[in-house]
């Protein structure tokens, strides 16, 4: 018998999907905090990027600046995580030890584009705050006779099968979830992604021979248990997920007509949720009605805890398709949020072209919030320490702020910061609305502000790579304290900077330049009487004292900014 927040549950959806969307039901659900808002980005035959090959310095940079670009359009839609097809057809899109290059950025299939897009576009969505998956493409190699699938069977004769004029890794030879394994161990080894996402992780719906279904959830299982425990093994903060047939099986009252994910393709992802295989879930339910949300309500009543992300069948607005209306989509979004549940859209170019409004609807009203990453506290539960210092500077270019302090207190490689504002104090860390920079880099930001805006208060916490947030740390409320006067920015006239006074314990002997991202652009030796910055061009930047153990210390900020009229 089903739970009464079980049948709550279908009476709030159902209410949702006959009378349209109640204003309190969907005020309590506007907005949340922790919600998954991905796409995939598609990168065989360049169906969502690239769209120019990538042949000289000046191809590699207009290829690259064409990702930069989709990934600033998500950015702005809020979009906090990329599943990136990483391997293609037996083909990648980074220097392999197993696989010769996908031919989507060169042009060539085997021949290198003079890059390592794998690296790019996970440090450029690392810049935007959002998270990389590697999306693996697993059991399909191509067509019999093309470079990834010539490959594979000629190295490993046996763990190919030929199904009309395409090759698959066969699911019942135990070197296939080796190989994988290998796979994604060296992508997790060598590129600081936050996620494995595995697809077509399961039966060719073609597969020519009868199928024991108990041995074939099996075999898939056992593929996805080595790839699992190897990703782990190596990095535990990397997501593992993948994207099974929307349907997991028939339901009770409702059908799937012969296509699901548990009984059709051996896809036991409900199992795999429970049983630690699996972070996140991405179902592919390219459906609407009735083939929709029950079987998406049951996703989320088999969650085990985790991340179920829906992935939206965007693609069937465009009249080449099914022609649907963007109120099917924009429908199913609002009940999945009202249950919890991330969304997904396939595929990223569909969303950035604007197909029927979708990105606009969903930039300026659904997704008009910035929204966090749930943590995987199944993995690690324990939250960071604190930044214990934070202040804030006024300049010209906005508010300054700068902390330090905080400390990881799980196995991660380093932490992230999460921002927030508001005009009343305490800053609310909670409410969504107040995010204003998610998965920060660096210990600085500057914070544009409008010219008599209303002063406003800020709050900084720490997340580690598991997701867990720290307390915040705030500027407190006092009223003879005037945010202004935080900290003064060191002196400089735009040729000499002063630096601060050395004392009796700082044992630095040189200072470094950084951008506020981060970036030393110069080291210069420490001379209290005055440090060269004559041919740094003009901005914010941060000084460190270099001491002589290789650590480096925060002394300030200073901007540099020169009469246009000077001569030098």
């Amino acid at each position: 018998m089903k739970s009464f927040y079980t049948i709550k549950r279908y009476i709030t959806v159902f209410i949702i999907i006959l009378f349209g969307i109640n204003p309190d039901i969907y005020a309590q659900f506007h907005i949340r905090k922790h919600e998954v808002r991905a796409v995939w980005l598609t990168t065989i035959g360049g169906l969502d990027w690239p769209h120019s090959y990538a042949r000289s310095e000046r191809s590699i940079a207009s290829q690259k600046q064409e990702l930069c670009n989709i990934l600033d359009r998500l950015k702005a839609a809020n979009i906090n995580t990329v599943l990136l097809q990483t391997r293609i057809r037996g083909t990648v899109i980074y220097p392999s030890s197993y696989e010769p290059w996908d031919g989507c950025l060169s042009g060539i299939p085997g021949i290198s584009p003079g890059y390592d897009a794998l690296e790019f576009a996970t440090e450029e969505c690392h810049k935007r705050g959002m998270e990389l998956h590697a999306w693996v493409v697993t059991i399909p190699v191509g067509k019999w006779n093309k470079e990834g699938c010539k490959k594979l069977r000629a190295k490993y004769p046996s763990m190919i099968k030929r199904i009309g004029d395409e090759g698959y890794m066969n699911p019942e030879r135990k070197e296939t979830g080796e190989y994988l394994a290998k796979i994604c161990r060296e992508i997790t080894e060598n590129y600081d992604i936050d996620g494995i996402h595995l697809d077509y992780i399961r039966y060719p719906e073609t597969w020519q021979g009868p199928i024991d279904r108990v041995h074939g959830r099996d075999n898939i299982t056992r593929i996805v248990r080595q790839i699992s425990n190897t990703v782990k093994t190596v990095k535990p903060w990397v997501k593992m997920s993948c994207s099974p047939i929307g349907k997991y099986d028939d339901l009770t009252r409702y059908r799937s007509y012969g296509w699901n994910a548990r009984t059709k393709v051996c896809q036991d992802a409900q199992a795999w949720l429970r049983d630690g295989l699996m972070d996140e879930l991405f179902p592919m339910m390219y459906f609407r009605g009735d083939q929709f949300y029950p079987f998406a309500l049951d996703w989320k009543e088999n969650d085990y805890g985790r991340i179920i992300s829906i992935g939206l069948g965007i693609y069937f607005m465009s009249p080449k398709e099914k022609d649907w209306d963007l109120d099917v989509i924009t429908r199913q979004m609002n009940v999945l949020r009202s249950q919890g549940m991330g969304h997904a859209y396939f595929r990223s170019k569909f969303f950035t072209d604007n197909l029927k409004g979708i990105y606009d609807i969903a930039k300026t009203d659904i997704d008009n919030y910035p929204a966090l990453i749930p943590a995987m506290t199944w993995q690690s539960s324990v939250k960071p320490m604190p930044p214990m210092q934070l202040t804030v500077t006024v300049t010209d270019e906005g508010d300054l702020l700068a902390w330090s302090g905080a400390q990881d207190m799980s196995d991660g490689p380093y932490l992230m910061y999460n921002i927030y504002s508001s005009t009343e104090y305490p800053v609310n860390t909670e409410d969504a609305r107040n995010i204003i920079a998610a998965r920060y880099r660096n210990e600085s930001a500057i914070i544009p502000r409008k010219k008599h805006s209303a002063p406003l208060y800020y709050a900084v916490t720490a997340t580690d790579r598991y997701g867990n947030e720290s307390n915040p740390a705030t500027i407190p409320s006092n009223e003879e304290t005037d945010l202004k006067s935080c900290l003064p920015l060191l002196e400089n006239n735009g040729i000499t900077l002063q630096a601060p006074d050395k004392g009796k314990v700082l044992d630095a002997d040189y200072l470094m330049i950084e951008t506020l991202q981060g970036n030393i652009i110069a080291t210069r030796p420490y001379c209290e009487t005055g440090i060269d910055i004559s041919e740094i061009p003009e901005g914010m930047y941060v000084l460190k004292s270099l001491g002589r153990k290789g650590i480096g210390h925060r002394m300030g900020h200073f901007t540099i900014k020169r009469p246009h009229n000077r001569q030098y």
